[in-house]
């Protein structure tokens, strides 16, 4: 008998909802929130009423991709074996949407309710639409909010071996390019231009951090009093070179990390994922650092890199393997937690 899973992800501001059957993604739907782009950055309070006017109709839109032989809502409703959500980590009202839809659901339909751990769920979308993986493997998470390298031990076992102990990469890229005077998001216009500049036409310092952590608030501040010691015109007719060498400092900090984790444990499995996984530059180099090392790499498709449900709902379908399931009085934290 196949297992269906609603999947819901509201951790930020996208609201996205997914249906999968067992390791396939069936419906994979992400409603995004423009609201936040002319204040340079997520407004917690605008994110939250975004999601509650949005998650119902995104719901309705999964179902009826996945289910479209069943005319009535109900009626597809009643062919799910499992409800999950995103528990943490993330804004506290935007998660509590989400959490607070699912347990509703969940109970209604008298069906098991699933709390998926963020983070989790960007390492193991590498495992969506995989007949076999292999265990153990590191994974390079990298993301609007997190910067980590985790070594996962089997399916649902991993441990954080180094993380960033200040700003994480996407943050960077976003602080960066708001010095720079580019639309939040940053990163995708960053990627856009780097590949027309130089990566080697200004120096910028890698910021050092302990074994195999990160640190990337010094290089905002390093690209900040470079930027002041410039005029406009001067940064305009170099703005490709500036934000190549910016998106080249940032990789070479992040896969110098990667290489020394993978030489420390040994390990030849290596995968990336996160939001920032999507950069055109990082997923060629590490790539070709894979080729370089003999790695076996892997990248999630693009549309399971950025935030999604597709992800939750494959930490779902292997927590519904396991029975881990959640009570209906499960709080979402903005801290990372598991359970």
């Amino acid at each position: 008998m196949s297992i269906y899973i609603l999947a819901i992800e509201s951790s930020c501001d996208e609201t996205a909802v997914a249906i999968s059957k067992d390791r396939k993604i069936c419906a994979n739907i992400i409603a995004s929130q423009e609201v936040h782009s002319k204040y340079g950055g997520v407004v917690p309070e605008l994110a939250s009423r975004a999601h509650i006017q949005k998650i119902v109709p995104v719901v309705q839109e999964a179902l009826q991709i996945t289910f479209p032989e069943q005319k009535n809502y109900l009626d597809q409703l009643n062919q799910l074996s499992a409800i999950a959500f995103t528990q943490s980590p993330g804004l506290i009202g935007s998660l509590l949407v989400g959490a607070q839809f699912a347990k509703s659901l969940a109970w209604s339909l008298e069906i098991p309710l699933i709390s998926v751990n963020h983070l989790q769920a960007h390492v193991l979308a590498n495992l969506i639409d995989k007949e076999e993986i292999n265990f153990p493997f590191l994974c390079l998470t990298v993301s609007g909010g997190h910067t980590q390298i985790v070594l996962v031990k089997e399916a649902l076992s991993y441990q954080i071996i180094g993380e960033t102990i200040d700003d994480a990469a996407g943050e960077a890229f976003d602080k960066i390019g708001k010095l720079l005077n580019l639309p939040y998001p940053a990163g995708p216009h960053i990627d856009k231009l780097a590949k027309f500049g130089n990566p080697t036409a200004f120096k910028f310092p890698i910021p050092k951090a302990p074994d195999l952590n990160f640190s990337f608030s010094g290089l905002k501040t390093s690209v900040y009093y470079f930027l002041q010691k410039q005029n406009p015109d001067f940064i305009n007719q170099h703005l490709q070179d500036i934000c190549a060498s910016v998106q080249q400092t940032i990789i070479d900090s992040l896969l110098k990390k990667l290489k020394k984790a993978a030489d420390d444990y040994n390990i030849k499995d290596v995968y990336l994922a996160g939001g920032v996984s999507a950069n055109s530059a990082l997923r060629k180099q590490f790539s070709e650092l894979g080729v370089l090392k003999g790695w076996r790499t892997q990248i999630p498709k693009f549309e399971y890199c950025t935030d999604n449900a597709g992800m939750i709902a494959m930490v779902a379908q292997l927590k519904y393997k396991y029975q881990q399931f959640a009570n209906l009085d499960a709080e979402v934290s903005a801290q990372s937690i598991f359970n």
